[in-house]
């Protein structure tokens, strides 16, 4: 006897693959929805040192100085004096958010007390100036 295929039989066998694709969009709109993207100043920076440092979660806005005094907000140099309105305008977007200075161990310290003022001018209560730990 012998057996042969017909249409229907062949037709039965295929795989419908249209669930399991839909299935990997699902999964990637998922897994871009609940991504954090870290924020950057824009500069590097040789943190200060303090033994009391502690790790904090990500701030909404991070602010660079840099030993030359060069300010850096979202890759951008800004001057002091728009300091304010960045963060005025950032934190009108995220009123939870928090600010960390990133001030390099060089940097004049009265700069780093400027941005400081300037962000508290803003509205931010909650600043943080980052250091490494010992």
């Amino acid at each position: 006897m012998r057996h042969t295929h017909t249409k229907h039989e062949t037709a039965a066998e295929s795989v419908n693959m249209t669930p399991l694709i839909d299935m990997v969009f699902i999964l990637l709109i998922f897994f871009l929805v609940t991504a954090s993207f870290t924020k950057e100043s824009g500069i590097d920076v040789d943190r200060p040192t303090a033994q009391t440092a502690v790790r904090e979660e990500q701030g909404s806005m991070i602010i660079g100085i840099n030993k030359n005094g060069e300010i850096w907000m979202e890759n951008q140099k800004i001057d002091l004096r728009a300091v304010r309105a960045h963060v005025e305008h950032n934190h009108a977007q995220n009123p939870e958010g928090t600010v960390i200075i990133l001030a390099d161990e060089d940097a004049r310290t009265g700069l780093t007390v400027e941005v400081l003022d300037q962000v508290r001018l803003a509205g931010v209560t909650n600043v943080s100036i980052a250091a490494s730990k010992d």
